[in-house]
């Protein structure tokens, strides 16, 4: 399986940017697809993931209200739509995909997903 991310860049605080991932090389039957993120000098944090089996979005508390994941249903690509920007979004943003079932537990682990996309870089600036 291939992740291809693709949609970040520079932007100012209140802005928008949207970032997508497209899958291809294995059997989506059941998946799950979200983004990760990592800013200078923290670990890599959840953001948001959709789970294929029962159409359910997540959203970290940082994020929640002003980001969107949505899922093309012609293509599997999944979109992040993110909105109100602020500097502390600052990070470059990695798409993560789960091939099999997964538990809501799960959801928000970076250990749970099997394949990662490259990460593409997301500058808000004040």
């Amino acid at each position: 399986v291939q992740l291809q991310a693709s949609g970040g860049g520079l932007v100012q605080a209140g802005g928008s940017l949207r970032l997508s991932c497209a899958a291809s090389g294995g059997t989506f039957t059941d998946y799950t697809m979200g983004w990760f993120r990592q800013a200078p000098g923290k670990e890599r944090e959840f953001v948001a993931a959709f789970r294929l089996s029962d159409r359910s979005t997540v959203y970290s508390d940082s994020v929640k209200g002003r980001f969107t994941i949505a899922r093309d249903n012609a293509k599997i690509t999944v979109y992040l739509q993110m909105d109100t920007l602020k500097p502390e979004d600052t990070a470059v943003y990695y798409c993560a995909a789960r091939m099999r079932r997964i538990i809501n537990s799960q959801l928000r682990v970076e250990s749970s997903h099997d394949y990662w996309g490259q990460g593409t870089q997301v500058t808000v600036s004040s």
